[in-house]
């Protein structure tokens, strides 16, 4: 009679085709990995913004733009604004007179900057610019003026001595000279440089080649 199986006696014989059986299990087909996500196309730049669609200035009415044009008349041209910067556009004659009512009237004690303009084209070829600030009033104000290639307007040190250095600088760059200036030469270039940097017509390579071979021993700087 067969041997009844006992709790805990031996294993049940392994199903056909296993390892035990002698036969290698077959691993599990792997799933297919899912294609990686196509990236996404970039997105078109923003067009650039539109500008206004008026450039122009428009008029500044103020007390003080009405306290000028009463007290100079037809030496001042217009008193105009833009972009919130208040400017006068002064006859040449009266820029010096304008500087020191503003000076001493109304409180523009600070010369910033002195600069220009080249507008090549235009008969009246250089706008220069004074920039002026008070302290008391927390307010900048510009007297512009227009003039022809070779006139010289006046200085300016007379009311303001910083106008020495600062004048000397548009001399330096655009060639424009003051009349009455105390110290009329370069001070950004050397005394013997040939040109005006700053004018339209000086190209962004342009240099005087004849200085750079003397001084620095060398064809070009560029």
């Amino acid at each position: 009679m067969a041997d009844e199986q006992k709790p805990g006696g031996s294993e049940a014989a392994p199903p056909p085709g296993s390892e035990a059986a002698g036969q290698p299990v077959k691993p599990a087909a792997e799933a297919p990995k899912p294609a990686p996500p196509k990236p996404a196309a970039p997105k078109p730049a923003p067009p650039p913004p539109k500008p206004p669609a008026t450039m122009a200035a428009t008029p500044w009415e103020s007390d003080l733009a009405r306290e000028l044009k009463e007290t100079f008349g037809e030496g001042i041209s217009a008193t105009s604004t833009y972009l919130g910067q208040n400017f006068i556009v002064a006859k040449p004659g009266s820029a010096i007179p304008i500087l020191e009512y503003l000076k001493l009237e109304s409180d523009f004690d600070y010369l910033v900057d002195i600069t220009a303009v080249d507008w090549p084209k235009r008969a009246e070829r250089f706008d220069v610019v004074y920039i002026l600030y008070s302290f008391s009033r927390n307010e900048r104000v510009r007297v512009k003026v227009l003039i022809a290639d070779g006139f010289q307007p006046e200085t300016a040190v007379g009311v303001h001595l910083t106008a020495n250095w600062l004048e000397r600088e548009v001399y330096d760059m655009f060639g424009i000279e003051f009349a009455g200036h105390p110290d009329m030469r370069r001070i950004l270039m050397p005394d013997e440089w040939q040109g005006y940097p700053l004018r339209k017509d000086y190209g962004i390579l342009q240099q005087d080649q004849r200085w750079v071979r003397e001084n620095l021993g060398i064809e070009s700087g560029q």
